[in-house]
């Protein structure tokens, strides 16, 4: 790829955007057709979006970053207050559950707004 005649694209307002499932071009069409399935291109600006391959980084960093957050709090409170099991599972596998489904689609948002700012996997002018 030649790096001197390839666009710059600003990586923190695309990974923003994608974060907020926007189109990482324009800001302004949605990001994703359904929960998960990225739009084959942006309904605003035409951008194709189709090249990404997010595959399982945004689990991935859901689960490091909702373990690292969530782990280390529900065992402070467990060996502060040793509530019962049921307690417990009532209260941290919906705070879990929640956290976890929320976070999944920015991350694949800012995932895949990374990879077109790079111009990785297709996003750019010449093919992998």
């Amino acid at each position: 790829m030649d790096h001197a005649a390839t666009p710059t694209r600003p990586i923190g307002q695309a990974m923003w955007r994608g974060f907020l499932g926007q189109c990482p071009c324009c800001g302004q069409g949605r990001l994703f057709n359904r929960y998960l399935k990225v739009a084959d291109h942006c309904p605003d600006c035409g951008e194709a979006l189709h090249h990404h391959r997010a595959d399982d980084a945004p689990a991935y960093f859901t689960i490091l970053i909702v373990g690292h957050l969530l782990v280390p709090v529900a065992l402070v409170l467990e060996r502060k207050y040793a509530p019962s099991l049921w307690l417990t599972l009532g209260f941290w596998l919906p705070v879990i559950v929640v956290a976890s489904l929320a976070l999944l689609p920015r991350i694949k948002g800012a995932l895949v707004s990374f990879q077109w700012s790079k111009h990785m996997h297709g996003f750019g002018p010449n093919p992998d």
